[in-house]
């Protein structure tokens, strides 16, 4: 390939680990250059956090290489040319140049190459198909590097062709253009995925949030769910996502580090029986499903008074209460300069939940059997310490236990 330009060295690229992992792989003449999002990133100012190799040597040689250097080598996936490797305790990617035999949707059989070009054309946007020498040589086989810097997300080739190879680049389009394409969006990408959407049934669930969930951290994701629904491509993975105007407002308020969740939560209406179903759905993970249905519950007006708060982060804890206070402040407009829920905010921040100071062996001393009575006397009283502003002691709660005991 001919060169196309020069990456200034990166901190990342001068890393004792990844010289090594280089190093080892050209201890015999070999060739490995860095692709995707680490050459992306670079080359747009933006963070890098990950590093992934391609190499034009079999994963077999690839291991014999890093082993032979006393680099730890994992082969997770080698059947599709992938060795893991971990050098001074950071992971890396390294995968062998490749071709696609056939695809099946999402599963592929390959075939090792030595052809960068061909390693480049079944890749899925320009903008990663850039490879990058250890000293920063910049080869450009998709004309990927004009598209990074003018934000044009473009699939390498005829979009329908590396759609049906993977139909999770339908999703991968959109999240990508949310965080790296400036508008207007390429059509014929736009297209393609909405010729394709059928596609997307076949991919899992899981995929589907990650990609969903990853695309909602953008800087703008009303916009690009707007686009998705426009070309029906969100009715097929979110059709709960009924909300997209509480989502602009959010966006405006929630800062430089959005919580994805929370903003899932906002285009679902605040409806906790359809967070309770979206959770599901997509099998997210306890704590997620937590915090979903946390932020959808605890209603309370543009000016809660001083119960309803105190009461709130005592039910659903700050957490739950500030995604709450969120989600209120964007559906009442989300002006920056409505300081009430910005105070309530910092109210969360700094909450410290008060302990109830019974327990069910209090319910027990009195003689009630175990059962179900024991749980309904604890919160018979507790909703009687809450609406007293959390102010009475063990012994007036006791007291209180007593009494609703012997009724």
């Amino acid at each position: 390939m001919i060169p196309a330009g020069t990456l200034p060295q990166q901190p990342w690229m001068t890393a004792p680990a990844l010289r090594a992992v280089m190093a080892a792989l050209a201890a015999k003449g070999g060739t490995a250059r860095f692709v995707g999002g680490c050459v992306r990133n670079a080359l747009l100012g933006r963070a890098v956090k990950e590093v992934d190799i391609a190499c034009a040597d079999p994963p077999t040689t690839v291991i014999e290489l890093l082993t032979a250097a006393s680099i730890k080598a994992i082969p997770t996936g080698i059947e599709h040319g992938t060795v893991t490797v971990v050098a001074h305790g950071t992971p890396f990617e390294i995968t062998t140049l490749r071709r696609d035999v056939e695809t099946m949707g999402r599963k592929a059989v390959v075939a090792f190459t030595d052809d960068w070009a061909a390693d480049a054309a079944r890749r899925d946007f320009t903008m990663n198909a850039i490879y990058c020498d250890a000293d920063g040589t910049l080869y450009d086989p998709a004309d990927g590097l004009a598209d990074a810097r003018a934000g044009r997300v473009r699939f390498v080739g005829e979009p329908g062709e590396r759609i049906q190879e993977d139909y999770l680049r339908i999703l991968r389009f959109f999240r990508i253009y949310a965080h790296y394409g400036h508008p207007p969006a390429d059509v014929a990408a736009l297209r393609a995925c909405r010729q394709h959407t059928k596609g997307l049934t076949i991919l899992s669930v899981e995929r589907v949030a990650h990609e969903l969930l990853r695309l909602l951290a953008a800087s703008d994701p009303a916009t690009v769910l707007t686009l998705m629904t426009e070309y029906e491509v969100l009715q097929h993975v979110l059709p709960e996502a009924t909300d997209i105007d509480r989502l602009r407002a959010l966006v405006r308020i929630d800062g430089p580090d959005p919580l994805p969740l929370r903003r899932l939560a906002a285009v679902l209406g605040l409806d906790v029986a359809k967070a309770e179903r979206v959770a599901t759905r997509l099998k997210l993970s306890s704590r997620e499903r937590v915090r979903l249905v946390g932020a959808a519950s605890g209603a309370f007006g543009h000016e809660p008074d001083a119960a309803t708060v105190r009461n709130n982060l005592y039910l659903y804890g700050a957490e739950a209460f500030t995604d709450q206070a969120y989600l209120r402040w964007a559906e009442s407009g989300g002006r920056p300069t409505d300081t009430l829920f910005a105070t309530l905010i910092e109210r969360a921040r700094t909450y410290l939940r008060p302990v109830f100071p019974l327990t069910g062996d209090d319910v027990l001393a009195l003689g009630i059997e175990r059962g179900p009575r024991v749980g309904e006397l604890l919160s018979l009283v507790e909703r009687w310490w809450m609406e007293g502003g959390f102010a009475a002691g063990r012994d007036a709660c006791l007291a209180k236990l007593t009494e609703r005991a012997e009724r």
